[in-house]
C-alpha cells in the first residue's frame, strides 16, 4: 500500500505594529532669516504658506517648535535635507529628530 503524503504547514503568528514615530524640531537662531525658514517649511515639510508663517513665528518667540511627526526614515531625511539646504545658503539653522 503506497504511503500518502500530507502537507501541513504550521501557522506562525506575527504581530504587526505601527512604526515608531519621530518628531522633527526646528530651533531659532539669530542668523537664519525668517523668509528662509518659511521657504524650508513650505518646500521640505510641505506646509501651507499660512502654516509656515505661523510656525516660523512660534519658533521665533519660543526658541523651538515641532515641525512634524513622521516615521524614522522620513524624519531623518527631511531634517537632513533642510539642514543641507541651510548650509548651502550659509545659515546655521538647526533641526533635530527624536522619538515622539
Amino acid at each position: 500500500m503506497p504511503k500518502e503524503l500530507s502537507s501541513t504547514r504550521e501557522r506562525q503568528r506575527t504581530e504587526l505594529r505601527e512604526p515608531q514615530r519621530w518628531k522633527v524640531t526646528i530651533y531659532n537662531d539669530d542668523f537664519t532669516t525668517m523668509e528662509f525658514v518659511v521657504m524650508i517649511l513650505t518646500t521640505v515639510f510641505h506646509k501651507s504658506e499660512a502654516d509656515a508663517q505661523a510656525l516660523m513665528l512660534t519658533v521665533h518667540h519660543s526658541d523651538k517648535a515641532v515641525v512634524g511627526i513622521y516615521t524614522y526614515d522620513i524624519a531623518a531625511t527631511k531634517a537632513q535635507k533642510a539642514t543641507r539646504m541651510a548650509r548651502e545658503a550659509g545659515f546655521p539653522l538647526r533641526l533635530t529628530y527624536e522619538p515622539a
